[in-house]
């Protein structure tokens, strides 16, 4: 028991740390009171495990003194949440003082409550050993310990209910806040069953009827497995982009070993480029990445040629109407996406801008400069140029992605293999 709290507290302990230290980069009221909710998760997990719970009993002399602090943890951590979730689903978002007056009205309530529930606790006259978990119908004879758990509840209720309504009915566009919206709205559900097994209980303790304790002690998985959910939907969508990054940094390598580490090592900002770190500092280094990427491209320019794009374009199209092409180049039926073409047909160009590069690094001096053969309207669109810059990075994705896409390859050997006296394109069209 001992072990599952403590692991619990060090969970909440740790998420806390890394949402201060993005609080400390990026300070908003948001992050803030996301830290904070994860310092006192932690706590409440420390203080309600037998160790916590004993120790803190035996300094104050009541063994049921952690009983407060872990339900003010709690009933402060949900009600952050719930105000969270009010500021973020406005029922008028173009009254904005009227979403305050909702939030301080609720703010007030959850003080008022938490002031009663100290009073009332503290005047009352607890008995005997203390049972973390059975608190609720051990001491439910107590007057004062019954206000104490009926505001403890009814604020509960309230606020988890509450919230998952408004998260239920809510349209955001900020796919973070959504995430964490879809699973505020879950947890809530899941946490209102501890309120469903501990009411019952407690009605029925308070009357002298204690067969239904165990489904008491039941609930607090319930509220566990809420405490589990409610973190997940404030981190998890910052660990789901983590871990994008991290994926999108793996996906750009060999992109990044072809114009940058092929054209020109010095174009990477550190010595750590070839293969950076995906552990620590992974946004910068996927900016950078893509930073490099881009300076490789632009290096290319002069060698960049229409020819690839414009036969790989003949293939892809030559192949909607050729079953047996659309097997051997592995394409749907319908064939690429616009953006999947588009990004084929960049890696092609790029790949051929390379092998133009590396063709005239070997020419012997004097030698013409390598030919390009150039249109008015490009096929192909090249990463950097009308390309908007919360674009790049996706876009970037799909071309690396599309390096060795058997289009690319067949596109690239038709160049290749067929004499200059006539394009590859008009190759390709004879073919079909």
């Amino acid at each position: 028991m001992n072990a599952a709290y403590l692991v619990m507290a060090a969970m909440f302990f740790a998420v806390a740390c890394w949402k201060g230290l993005a609080f400390a980069r990026e300070p908003t009221v948001t992050l803030a009171l996301m830290t904070v909710n994860f310092f006192i998760g932690g706590a409440v997990y420390v203080l309600a495990s037998p160790m916590g719970y004993e120790r803190l009993g035996a300094f104050f002399g009541q063994p049921w003194t952690a009983t407060l602090p872990i339900y003010i943890g709690i009933l402060v951590c949900y009600g952050k949440m719930h105000l969270l979730t009010l500021l973020w689903t406005p029922a008028c978002p173009n009254a904005p003082e009227q979403t305050l007056r909702t939030v301080t009205v609720w703010a007030f309530a959850y003080c008022v409550s938490l002031v009663v529930m100290a009073a009332t606790f503290l005047s009352a006259d607890l008995h005997g050993p203390a049972d973390p978990l059975r608190f609720n119908t051990q001491q439910a004879d107590k007057p004062m310990v019954l206000v104490f758990l009926a505001v403890f509840l009814t604020m509960l209720t309230s606020g988890t209910l509450n919230t998952w309504r408004r998260s239920r009915r809510a349209v955001v566009r900020d796919e973070r806040i959504a995430h964490a919206l879809r699973w505020f709205g879950r947890s809530m559900v899941i946490t209102f069953g501890y309120v469903v097994c501990s009411g019952p209980a407690i009605l029925a303790a308070a009357n002298g009827y204690h067969q239904l304790d165990n489904v008491g002690v039941m609930g607090a998985s319930f509220g566990m497995l809420g405490c589990v959910g409610t973190c997940y939907g404030m981190s998890g969508a910052a660990i789901s982009a983590w871990l994008r990054e991290r994926r999108d940094i793996a996906v750009l390598q060999p992109l990044w070993d072809l114009v940058v580490a092929d054209i020109n090592v010095r174009l990477s900002m550190s010595s750590t480029s070839p293969r950076p770190n995906r552990l620590i500092n992974i946004r910068w280094t996927l900016h950078r990445r893509i930073i490099e990427i881009l300076d490789g491209i632009r290096e290319l320019r002069k060698y960049v040629s229409d020819e690839p794009a414009e036969v790989l374009r003949a293939l892809h199209h030559q192949s909607l109407t050729d079953a047996s092409a659309r097997t051997k180049f592995g394409l749907p039926r319908t064939g690429l996406s616009p953006q999947g073409l588009e990004a084929a047909m960049t890696a092609a160009v790029l790949r051929h801008a390379v092998d133009q590069l590396k063709v005239g690094r070997l020419a012997p001096t004097g030698t013409p400069g390598v030919s390009t053969r150039r249109s008015e309207h490009p096929a192909y669109a090249v990463p950097g140029t009308a390309t908007a810059a919360c674009q790049e990075r996706s876009r970037l994705v799909r071309v690396a992605r599309a390096l060795n896409h058997p289009l690319v390859e067949a596109s690239l050997q038709l160049i290749r293999s067929v004499g200059r006296a006539e394009p590859a394109c008009q190759q390709v069209a004879k073919a079909g």
